[in-house]
């Protein structure tokens, strides 16, 4: 009379439910910064579709716009400034994630602006028309001295991708650490910006 099979079929259902609410609590409480069980989520090669952004593809810089600034400028040397740059997406939903590439220069000499590594970096999807932000965090340098770089422009590029954008640097002198091509300076992760 008991067949094991109905058994097994009445109770796949009920399996099947309690994971599928199991995992959509988790997605609710998740911030996304946990590198645990929630991964797939943030991971866009997965076959999965848990999370908003399966599917889309990196955001390229010819479909974004960049506004730098404006800034909280270092008025003196030994002084830190911050300039905000902000990122609007003008093209398909597409991906930001981890840091952005930048670097300042000044008469030949390129210096890479490293990253802050103490917040964790999100996986972000851009609508059209989102937008993202970063900040980057200066000390300014004593003009005409060796160890300070006189930077003239700053380079932007996207993570995964080769090209860049340059703007113009007037922020004054970026203080070096052990010489000019080593600056005090960082620069954050993407954050959401906006609604």
């Amino acid at each position: 009379r008991h067949d094991p099979r109905n058994h097994s079929m009445r109770a796949r259902p009920i399996i099947v439910t309690t994971l599928t609410a199991a995992l959509l609590l988790t997605a609710c409480g998740s911030d996304g910064s946990d590198s645990g069980n929630s991964g797939n989520k943030n991971s866009g090669s997965s076959g999965h579709s848990e999370g908003k952004d399966t599917g889309s593809s990196a955001c390229t810089i010819g479909d974004v716009e960049i506004q730098v600034g404006p800034a909280n400028t270092a008025p003196a040397a030994g002084d830190t400034g911050n300039v905000p740059v902000t990122l609007t997406n003008r093209g398909a939903a597409c991906t930001l994630e981890g840091f952005p590439a930048v670097s300042l220069s000044a008469d030949g000499t390129t210096a890479t602006v490293p990253e802050d590594r103490t917040a964790e970096p999100q996986r972000l999807t851009l609508a059209e028309d989102g937008t993202a932000s970063f900040t980057l965090t200066y000390v300014r340098g004593k003009e005409e001295d060796a160890r300070s770089l006189a930077a003239t422009s700053l380079r932007i590029g996207l993570p995964g991708a080769d090209d860049s954008r340059d703007f113009e640097w007037s922020y004054g002198p970026v203080q070096g650490r052990r010489d000019a091509s080593d600056p005090d300076a960082s620069v954050t992760a993407f954050q959401q910006a906006g609604d």
